[in-house]
């Protein structure tokens, strides 16, 4: 609901003007008066974000929301499908080159394995290069390597690296003490990958245990192509896809009836509780006409009726030479006229008859007469009512501002100026009142109002059940200025 607020920011700093707001009908320029004290803006009501209005519904925006929406299941499916394929990928190539290693090493390594190998003996080493390069290289395995213990490189495949010592890392170290195969992604970062990170390539890497003949404990070591995991990614992916693209289009197509079932609905409902807001305004409006109706064929002719034979009685008794039963007639007719004054105005008050008959102007027009005829000096400076485009529940909001706000400066601010301005800006219509009276402390009058005040807070509450935002600068001695912002209503969409 409403919410109180002061704010401190360069616009809303400024003093209050209590000079002209604009141009008068004729276009001639008003001279400002001098600027009062300044004081802060105050917000007074506004909208709540919760209570107001959902925008109209929509199919176009609806479609475009349920088209986005299958967009972003699509890539987040295509992006976690891809790495969840790629990440079984790997950790399927991993084991196939586990099961790969352990049948070279079984079949083919171990036969051919010597002693004079480990040693370094050319001609053992020349051996076991033709049978690695005629059974094991080629095909998916790529590099071939054979460690003694103590981490130096027996036997490669790039002869460049044989005599080498890189020392083993950890996990090389525990497969050689508790025998068993490991498999993983390559570290090309290793000293003894210089020449493969230099080509770039991404490799699957193996190692196991092997024995000489002797007894000696050997360190096997392969490493396969990436490609393969690449290849199986691809396939896992395309498998994956297939199944859920075609899921998610299966949904869609079921879903597109129900939600097209629920627009309508929804549209429906929509279109029956505006039906049933604008019976109740046009009730109100009926209720309104009739106590108007009521008051003024009833109590308004009957004190009118009162009035004339108060008058005819007065004179009667001036004629009979009775002046002090005249006086009190006279003082009688003075209060039922000053009755029926008061009547007259709560009928304006209650349904305005130039509102509905002649538009916001002269409306604010005739209510700008009503308060001069109390020592106000009353500069009215509005637009056409077909420039604001308003529609009827924003004039009655406008008006009913404009009177409360007017009335208070003509019950306080007398004899004084007050001058109101409603104008159109970007896409909200302002109204703007503005009094050089002795303005008043807005927290401590919201804290604590007078009894049987309560306008400022109906004010407030109007502005926030309608949407708009009503905000006040005043302290004492600064006069008041008043701000109504009324927004344009959003207009639906095909």
């Amino acid at each position: 609901m409403d919410t109180t607020r002061t704010t401190e920011s360069s616009e809303q700093t400024r003093s209050v003007d209590h000079g002209p707001l604009g141009r008068d009908r004729a276009g001639a320029d008003e001279t400002p008066t001098a600027p009062l004290p300044r004081a802060p803006w105050t917000l007074l009501g506004a909208a709540d974000p919760v209570a107001v209005a959902e925008p109209p519904l929509s199919s176009r925006r609806l479609l475009l929301q349920l088209v986005v929406a299958v967009i972003a299941v699509l890539a987040v499916v295509t992006i976690g499908g891809s790495l969840a394929a790629r990440r079984l990928a790997e950790r399927e190539a991993v084991a196939d080159a586990a099961d790969t290693a352990d049948v070279l090493a079984e079949g083919i390594v171990q036969p051919a394995i010597t002693d004079a190998l480990i040693d370094g003996d050319p001609d053992a080493r020349a051996a076991f290069d033709a049978v690695v390069r005629r059974q094991i290289l080629g095909g998916i395995v790529v590099r071939v390597r054979l460690w003694r213990s103590d981490g130096t490189i027996a036997y490669a495949d790039q002869a460049s690296l044989e005599g080498k010592h890189f020392g083993l890392e950890d996990e090389e170290r525990e497969a050689l003490a508790s025998p068993r195969t490991e498999a993983e992604i390559s570290d090309l970062s290793r000293p003894e990958n210089a020449l493969d990170r230099i080509k770039g390539e991404k490799l699957v890497e193996v190692y196991r245990p092997v024995w000489t003949p002797d007894g000696r404990t050997a360190l096997f070591e392969i490493y396969e192509s990436y490609d393969q995991v690449s290849r199986r990614s691809g396939q896992l992916w395309r498998g994956f896809a297939g199944v859920t693209l075609s899921t998610l289009l299966l949904f869609v197509v079921l879903l597109a009836p129900v939600v097209v079932h629920l627009l309508g609905r929804a549209r429906r409902a929509q279109e029956q509780r505006e039906h049933l807001l604008r019976r109740a305004v046009d009730a109100s409006s009926a209720e309104r006409r009739r106590i108007a109706a009521t008051l003024h064929d009833g109590p308004v002719q009957d004190l009118a009726a009162t009035s004339f034979v108060v008058a005819g009685a007065t004179a009667s008794a001036e004629n009979g030479g009775n002046g002090a039963l005249a006086e009190d007639l006279r003082t009688v007719s003075a209060s039922v006229r000053t009755s029926i004054r008061a009547l007259r105005t709560l009928l304006v008050e209650i349904y305005p008859p130039s509102l509905s008959r002649a538009g916001l102007g002269a409306a604010l027009a005739d209510l700008g007469q009503t308060v001069r005829a109390e020592g106000l000096q009353v500069r009215l400076l509005p637009d056409a009512d077909d420039a604001l485009g308003l529609d009827g529940a924003q004039e009655r909001l406008v008006y009913r501002v404009a009177e409360e706000t007017l009335r208070n400066a003509a019950k306080h601010a007398a004899p004084g100026t007050v001058t109101l301005t409603l104008r159109r800006h970007d896409h909200a219509v302002k109204l703007e009142v503005v009094d050089d009276g002795p303005g008043f402390d807005v927290a401590e009058r919201l804290r604590e109002p007078a009894p049987g005040h309560l306008g400022l807070q109906l004010l407030c509450d109007l502005a926030a059940d309608a949407g708009a935002t009503l905000e006040v600068a005043t302290a004492p001695g600064a006069g008041t200025h008043w701000r109504l912002t009324v927004p344009d209503h959003e207009e639906p969409r095909a």
